[in-house]
């Protein structure tokens, strides 16, 4: 029984390091070596895009802090077009 548990045991071993194995020699040929630097450039890709989304956020957040500032020390809106008197 111990026989039969130990060979049992090799086997799962040889089968694991038999994976391992041709995993690590398809990650070293042109196509693994392809597959991951694709990989990692649309990780970058996402990065970059919600970085742009997190920029443009706070942008737009600046604007309107900025634009509560300004109307309420001036009392001009702004955004709107301001009327000149010979356009009433």
């Amino acid at each position: 029984m111990r026989r039969l548990f130990w060979f049992g045991l090799g086997i799962a071993a040889g089968v694991f390091a038999t994976r391992k194995a041709g995993q690590a020699a398809h990650a070293a040929t042109p196509a693994g070596i392809g597959a991951n630097v694709g990989e990692g450039l649309r990780e970058l890709a996402g990065a970059i895009g919600s970085f742009g989304a997190e920029v443009r956020a706070g942008m737009s957040e600046r604007e309107q802090e900025l634009h509560d500032t300004v109307e309420r020390q001036t009392g001009f809106t702004p955004g709107r077009r301001a009327r000149r008197a010979n356009d009433r």
